[in-house]
């Protein structure tokens, strides 16, 4: 595998999710560039995240925590961590250890990789599939729009159905509603692919 097709990411953030009955978003973000990888996660891999994060350390290990104490004690180390591959939704991952790799859920494997300091990629054809971009850090404003001569401003365009899905979009970025960016997300491609 080429290093063209591994994208470096960070985590961006964590966000519950109230429709996905007590799952979470996990954001992770581009690091040279604008595209953003939304995964559900569960509450339990969230907490273990987060708290890693924080540099909160609870009194007994967690069971990420116990993993990095195993894989240490037989003389192993976590190089990175690799989402490779996207399947009916169910993304897949793998923990590159010294000397060999293993299948792992992301979500585990996030959480082992804070607590290494391990950088985390993602396969091009998966932030081609999944990931959208945040039009927040394009650093591109729309145009306003301006009315034609005659017009009456006061009467509003009617919005395509694009249009409606990208303002949709737009607005579940900015509520920080990732489950439903991505659903959006999904609905502008379909769209774009019947239209072209």
């Amino acid at each position: 595998m080429s290093a063209e097709d591994r994208v470096q990411v960070d985590i961006l953030g964590l966000s519950s999710s109230q429709s996905s009955g007590g799952a979470y978003a996990l954001i992770l973000k581009e690091v040279n560039g604008a595209r953003r990888l939304p995964i559900l996660i569960g509450a339990f891999e969230a907490q273990s995240i987060a708290l890693e994060i924080e540099g909160i350390k609870p009194p007994r290990p967690l069971t990420h925590d116990l993993m990095k104490n195993l894989i240490e004690l037989l003389g192993g180390d976590l190089v990175d961590v690799y989402i490779n591959d996207l399947r009916e939704g169910t993304f897949f991952a793998r923990l590159n250890l010294d000397t060999q790799e293993i299948d792992s859920r992301p979500s585990d494997a996030i959480a082992l990789a804070v607590r290494y300091g391990a950088p985390i990629f993602v396969a091009e054809k998966v932030m081609t599939e999944a990931s959208f971009i945040s039009e927040g850090e394009e650093g591109e404003k729309p145009l306003p729009s301006i009315a034609k001569p005659g017009q009456d401003t006061a009467q509003k365009p009617q919005l395509s159905k694009l249009e409606q899905l990208e303002n949709q979009l737009d607005d579940a970025i900015a509520k920080e509603d990732y489950e439903k960016a991505a659903r959006f997300r999904d609905e502008i491609k379909k769209l774009q692919a019947r239209n072209s």
